[in-house]
């Protein structure tokens, strides 16, 4: 990749820490693609970098190639072969291609290395990288085979997750380890029938120690009142002012009125609702209305409140209702951008869930990520386009057309 030989690249290298080191004291160097690397060359460049000054190496598996077994070996390999690796922390960095990330790192904590480098919910290039929520709890609930510790806050990881989620788009798969929605959940009437008699029995881990509603899934509705809902949000990690729970309380009341029960992955949509609205926006969407069937053309109404405050309504057509709308919401603002992913997710079950829809855009090279969510899909829609067009205005620094 670099057209260059090895002395050269060993060369760089040691120039590249030195000039780090210029600046601050901890340094820390990775060889690229280390697990394909000749070892004897990997030894003698980990040398030259930490001489240099490198205190920490991190050894990336960069295009996830390693098995457990030979990775766990060429970490001990070189705490072996490389004689001041002492001076060092050993970092590992391990990519997902063929779904060994995790293993691969806890081989490698085994074999001594005391860094790892990895995601929440195991995003990342491709595949993604180590998930770190795995790494985690594998490392806390098997310190009798680790014997280390991380010294993580691990009750904060269910609203990490969660939070990861909201801001990149990624939904958590339900099946995913330690953070997916069925996690916990036992359906097997034989596993449910040893949960009964003792949790241990089919639970490695408690899921209070992860953050988990320690209360289980209280299912609340229309006849709930704010006392109610404030203590299930604060069960659920949200601590909200007097003001802001009497906008969330409104929005539930409007909720409940059209679902017959309000669970907790409702309101965690709900407040990821109002943590959107509540960003930096230049537009509010006030309204929308569509008309569509197997005869008409799909057709979409919105009204939206602009920067300077006035009131702008704008009618469209498309394709379908969906794109009706994001025509309808995007003559508003003034901007056209490219379509580049629209996913739809059902939060909860039955006919009237709630909906969450992810779109994004595509401008000037960039990619723009917006989320909606209501029972209604096709409000969420015009929610999570107007999300990512309020997203790529402030971020471009582009003033709107409209009006």
């Amino acid at each position: 990749m670099l057209r260059k030989d090895r002395e050269e690249v060993m060369q760089m290298a040691v120039e590249a820490v030195k000039r780090a080191k210029k600046y601050c004291e901890d340094v820390q160097f990775s060889p690229q693609d280390a697990t394909r690397t000749q070892p004897e060359y990997l030894y003698t460049l980990l040398e030259a970098v930490i001489d240099a000054g490198a205190t920490t190496v991190n050894i990336p598996d960069t295009v996830g190639y390693a098995i457990p077994a030979e990775f766990a070996n060429l970490i001990r390999s070189i705490f072996e072969r490389v004689p001041n690796i002492h001076k060092a922390v050993v970092s590992v960095h391990c990519h997902n291609d063929l779904g060994l990330a995790v293993a691969n790192s806890l081989a490698a904590v085994k074999a001594g290395a005391r860094q790892v480098e990895g995601c929440i919910n195991g995003i990342g290039e491709r595949a993604g990288n180590a998930s770190l929520e795995e790494m985690i709890m594998a490392l806390h609930t098997r310190k009798d085979y680790f014997g280390v510790t991380t010294g993580i806050n691990t009750r904060e990881i269910y609203r990490t997750s969660r939070l990861v989620s909201e801001i990149t788009g990624f939904p958590v798969q339900p099946n995913k380890a330690i953070v997916g929605h069925n996690a916990f959940r036992h359906a097997s009437g034989i596993h449910q029938d040893g949960v009964l008699k003792a949790r241990q029995t089919y639970e490695i881990m408690d899921p209070a120690e992860i953050g988990w509603p320690t209360a289980g899934e209280i299912v609340l509705g229309k006849l709930s009142g704010r006392a109610g809902l404030k203590a299930r949000l604060e069960a659920l990690g949200f601590h909200l002012t007097p003001e802001e729970l009497n906008r969330v309380f409104q929005d539930f009341k409007e909720l409940a009125d059209r679902k017959r029960e309000v669970t907790d992955r409702d309101l965690e949509a709900l407040l990821a609702e109002h943590r959107r609205v509540g960003e930096a926006v230049a537009y509010t969407l006030d309204h929308v209305q569509v008309h569509t069937g197997t005869a008409d053309v799909p057709t979409a109404a919105v009204r939206m409140t602009g920067p300077d405050g006035k009131v702008y309504t704008q009618t469209a057509t498309g394709n379908g209702p969906v794109d009706a709308v994001c025509n309808a919401i995007a003559q508003v603002v003034g901007i056209r951008a490219k379509l580049v992913e629209y996913s739809v997710r059902s939060i909860t079950e039955g006919l009237d869930a709630m909906g969450d829809v992810t779109i994004r855009l595509e401008y000037n090279g960039r990619v723009y990520t917006g989320r909606g969510a209501s029972t209604d899909i096709l409000v969420a829609s015009a929610r999570a386009y107007a999300n990512a067009l309020n997203r790529l205005l402030a971020m471009e620094g582009l003033v709107s057309k409209a009006g």
